[in-house]
């Protein structure tokens, strides 16, 4: 799924006003529609609303979303400027069907303080939309504090008000803190960064219809890593096929008292589906891996620490788990960079040792993928004020560079050589432990050895980890899922991949 700027989200509701053809108030029914049913299907254990209507056309889609769970049968109290009532053109029309209605109760934002907000009240926020550049003042900062403040549910319609919908918000901004954020047709970028996307509670895609074929035609260098994304990017298994079709993996790390992070790279390669996989440690792993993880053939390295990485044509290399940063392991890194030709994974402490000189950059591949997680980045690339400058500097070294970013975040976002970003919406907080890290290098080096793209590998590979996590959240909690229960998931992951695909055949 693309991400649209706000500009490009008005010019698509223009183009399907024009082509369809439908009226932009007609257009806005719609999508309160798709609200009001999505409420009405989710919200049934509550009896009243408390609906907080700005003047522009969020408001307009406040007051019909009002109307219409109104004439489903809730209570409903809507709340407006009185002191304001000059609204914009079609939520003018909105306002005035909702006035004709004498059962919904019309009250004033200064009337919030001595309001009953009981706990069958769900808070529904249509103040401000996308349009929205400046900080909130005044009287609607202090009705969005007020809200905040209260325990009930709460819904934003498209974006939570406060929020700017294509950049980080101002420093102290106050934004409406949603449970759940009813958006239209498009994920915002805001939503899918870390200081802003924690206002939007879980986000909710509504299809509104609009023109398919703009939205084709329309170019865009972000996008959200959908079904649809996933879908064209799977491939079914073939029968006839033996051990060497599924390429060979090779996972590099380890060292004493870490070998547990290997492991779990070397696990997570196999799920993943790696027809041959090695694990490249020292000796003192040896009977630890052998024993846990039977499958995969063993190389030594070294003995307590790796201090030589051997040469393997035809080999996809995943390098850093549990690695060190000896000076004997760092020369042994070095020296592989700078004779591998051949796009590899790196990752852990693979990346910290690259930090220690900014000439080592120089060494990674082409195509190569590397999978930093805030703070390796920044001892990478250089420290940045937010993660909107860090995704910016990103997309400069990915360029630079000419390899692929996995920059692990709540959203994880997948930065291409070509200035493309691709944001996961997979996964969840239980993955906040140590070896998850782990865990994706393995999935990401097998799917590379089995012939998938770099872009394919990065971008299939994150979905996987995270729904593989959140299949294990389901099962154990996101307090007490495990690295090893988000590897046991992924074939539970494939099943589904599977048993959609064929479906679709």
């Amino acid at each position: 799924m693309k991400v649209f700027t706000v500009e490009n989200i008005r010019l698509a509701d223009q183009y399907t006003i024009k082509n369809e053809p439908v009226s932009s108030v007609q257009l806005m029914e719609r999508a309160a529609l798709n609200c009001a049913e999505w409420i009405y299907s989710n919200c049934k254990n509550h009896t009243k609303f408390a609906v907080f209507c700005g003047n522009g056309n969020n408001g307009g889609d406040g007051f019909a979303i009002a109307r219409m769970l109104y004439l489903k049968g809730f209570d409903i109290d809507v709340f407006i400027n009185k002191d304001h009532l000059k609204f914009s053109d079609d939520a003018l029309v909105n306002y005035k069907k909702l006035k004709d209605i004498s059962g919904i109760s019309l009250k004033d934002f200064h009337e919030i303080e001595r309001y009953n907000f009981d706990e069958k009240t769900i808070i529904i926020d249509a103040l401000f939309g996308t349009g929205l550049l400046r900080n909130l003042e005044g009287s609607l900062k202090k009705v969005i504090g007020i809200l905040n403040s209260k325990v009930n549910p709460k819904i934003s319609i498209d974006i939570p008000s406060g929020m700017f919908a294509d950049q980080i918000n101002n420093e102290n901004a106050t934004i409406f803190k949603a449970d759940y954020t009813l958006t239209f047709q498009f994920w915002k970028k805001a939503f899918l960064h870390p200081e802003t996307g924690s206002f939007t509670g879980k986000v909710v895609v509504l299809d509104i219809n609009l023109s398919q074929e703009f939205i084709e035609n329309t170019s865009s260098n972000d996008f959200v890593i959908d079904d649809e994304v996933i879908k064209n990017i799977f491939k079914i298994r073939q029968d006839f096929a033996h051990k060497g079709t599924y390429g060979k993996s090779i996972i590099v790390g380890g060292s004493y008292g870490k070998i547990g992070a290997v492991m779990l790279a070397t696990k997570s390669a196999l799920k993943a589906g790696s027809g041959l996989t090695f694990v490249f440690a020292p000796n003192c792993g040896y009977e630890i891996v052998q024993t846990n993880v039977p499958e995969a053939m063993f190389m030594n390295g070294g003995e307590k620490n790796i201090n030589q990485i051997e040469e393997q044509e035809n080999t996809v290399y995943g390098i850093g788990p549990g690695l060190g940063t000896e000076k004997e392991t760092e020369k042994a890194l070095v020296e592989f960079l700078e004779n591998h030709q051949s796009p590899l994974i790196l990752d852990a402490d693979a990346l910290n040792i690259i930090s220690k000189d900014k000439n080592y950059l120089k060494l990674i591949p082409k195509k190569s993928i590397v999978t930093p997680h805030p703070k390796e980045f920044e001892r990478l690339f250089g420290k940045t004020e937010n993660s909107f400058d860090r995704l910016d500097l990103a997309k400069t070294k990915a360029k630079d560079l000419g390899i692929y970013i996995v920059l692990k975040d709540h959203h994880t976002q997948v930065i291409t050589p070509s200035g493309n970003v691709f944001y996961n919406i997979t996964g969840n907080s239980g993955l906040a432990k140590g070896g998850s890290g782990d865990i994706l290098t393995g999935i990401i080096t097998s799917l590379l050895a089995q012939k998938y793209s770099e872009e394919e590998a990065a971008v299939l590979g994150v979905w996987l980890h995270g729904k593989a996590a959140d299949f294990a959240a389901e099962k154990y909690s996101k307090e007490a899922m495990q690295p090893t229960d988000v590897i046991n998931e992924l074939g539970n992951v494939f099943l589904d991949l599977n048993k959609k695909a064929t479906t679709q055949l």
